[in-house]
C-alpha cells in the first residue's frame, strides 16, 4: 500500500487547525465576491463620456430575479450576468429577498465591506433550510451569498437584496453547479481527474493537471454503501477508505507505483453535520508531501493511465519550484457564512 496522510498524524492535526482558521478568513473574503462585482463599474454599457455606466437589460433582470432563479455569467465582473434554467450550469441560485431599508433609510451611506459581511451572515442563512427543505451542510460545497445594489441603485433608494447559494472553490473562484440546489448532493467532492492548484500553503481551485498542483482526485466513494446504519466514526471511515482508495489507485493510474513516485494517497473524511445533511461522498486523492511532512509540495502532470512501474515524466520528479506546500489534511473547513440549517 502507498503512504497515507494518516501516517503523519502530527502534521495533519497541526495543519487542520491552520486550515480551519484560514477557511474562516477566506470565507469572509469570498462570500461577497458575487455582490461586489455588481458594483465595481456599475455595469459596462454606456458611460462613454466618463459618466456612470448602466447594467445591461439582462443583468438588471438577473439582479431583480425572484427566489428560485438561477444566474450565470462569463465575464470576471459579471457584467454579462443573465438568468438561465436551473437544469443548466449556473453560478448562483436566488433563495430569498431581503429589504434592508429600515436599517439603511434614504441618504444612508453604502455599508462597508464588514457591514455587508454581517448582513450576509444575518440575512442569508435563516431561510436556507426552508428553501432547501433540508439542512445546509456547513462543510459542503454550497455557501450563502448575496447580491447587493450597485452604487446608482443605492442612490436611487434600492435597498432590496437577493440572498442565494453558490459553490466557491477553495481558492475563491465560483464553480458551476447543475440543477436546483434542493436536488443537489452537497458533498464537497470533485470529479476524478480534477487537479487542485497549490497556493502557497493552501489548496486552490481546479487547474489543468499539466500545471503544478496540490491534489489529483482519483476516485469518488460513497460512505453510505458501507455504513448503512448511521454516521460512522472517523476511525471507521479511515479504515474503510484505506482499503477502498488503495483499490482505486490501479484502476485510475493503470498500475502506477505511488511509492516509487514519492506520492501519498489520502482521502476526505465526513463530519456528523455533513452526514446529517446527506453528504456521504468523499474523494480519494494523491499528493506529494514535503520532506518534513509539514504539508504538500507541487506536483506536475497527471497520474491518469500512467504505465505500470514507470515514471515517464509523471508526478513526483522533484520539489516544487516555489518551495510551497499545501495542508496535508483530510477535512474541509466551513466558510464563515455557512450554517447548518
Amino acid at each position: 500500500m502507498s503512504p497515507s496522510a494518516d501516517r503523519f498524524p502530527t502534521a495533519t492535526q497541526t495543519l487542520r487547525t491552520r486550515v480551519v482558521m484560514g477557511g474562516i478568513f477566506a470565507g469572509a473574503l469570498i462570500a461577497l465576491a458575487l455582490s461586489v462585482v455588481f458594483s465595481w463599474s456599475d455595469g459596462v454599457t454606456g458611460g462613454a463620456g466618463g459618466g456612470a455606466g448602466k447594467l445591461s437589460a439582462a443583468a438588471e433582470e438577473a439582479f431583480h430575479s425572484p427566489p428560485g432563479s438561477c444566474l450565470t455569467w462569463d465575464n470576471p465582473d459579471a457584467s454579462d450576468a443573465r438568468k438561465v434554467p436551473c437544469p443548466q450550469p449556473h453560478l448562483f441560485e436566488v433563495t430569498t429577498l431581503v429589504d434592508i431599508g429600515p436599517q439603511f433609510p434614504a441618504g444612508a451611506p453604502v455599508p462597508s465591506l464588514e457591514q455587508w459581511q454581517q448582513i450576509a451572515q444575518q440575512k442569508c442563512t435563516s431561510d436556507v433550510k426552508p428553501y432547501l427543505g433540508h439542512k445546509l451542510d456547513p462543510y459542503g460545497k454550497l455557501t450563502t451569498n448575496l447580491l447587493r445594489p450597485t452604487p446608482s441603485q443605492w442612490d436611487d433608494g434600492d435597498r432590496q437584496l437577493r440572498c442565494g447559494l453558490q459553490w466557491a472553490g477553495p481558492g475563491g473562484k465560483l464553480l458551476p453547479t447543475t440543477g436546483p440546489a434542493k436536488d443537489q448532493d452537497q458533498s464537497l467532492v470533485f470529479e476524478p481527474g480534477t487537479c487542485l492548484a497549490l497556493l502557497g500553503k493552501g489548496v486552490g481551485d481546479p487547474i489543468e493537471c499539466a500545471n503544478p498542483h496540490s491534489y489529483e482526485i482519483i476516485a469518488t466513494l460513497d460512505l453510505k454503501t458501507k455504513f448503512k446504519e448511521g454516521y460512522p466514526a472517523q476511525n471507521d471511515q479511515k479504515s474503510w477508505l484505506d482499503t477502498e482508495c488503495n483499490k482505486a489507485v490501479p484502476d485510475y493510474t493503470g498500475g502506477a507505483d505511488l511509492d516509487a513516485k514519492k506520492l501519498i494517497l489520502t482521502w476526505d473524511l465526513r463530519e456528523q453535520e455533513s452526514w446529517d445533511a446527506g453528504s456521504t461522498k468523499v474523494n480519494c486523492k494523491v499528493a506529494a508531501a514535503l520532506p518534513d511532512k509539514s504539508g504538500l509540495q507541487a506536483v506536475t502532470g497527471s497520474l491518469k493511465g500512467a504505465p505500470p512501474g514507470t515514471d515517464g515524466g509523471r508526478p513526483g520528479d522533484g520539489p516544487p519550484s516555489d518551495g510551497g506546500g499545501g495542508p496535508a489534511t483530510t477535512n474541509s473547513a466551513p466558510p464563515s457564512t455557512k450554517q447548518s440549517g
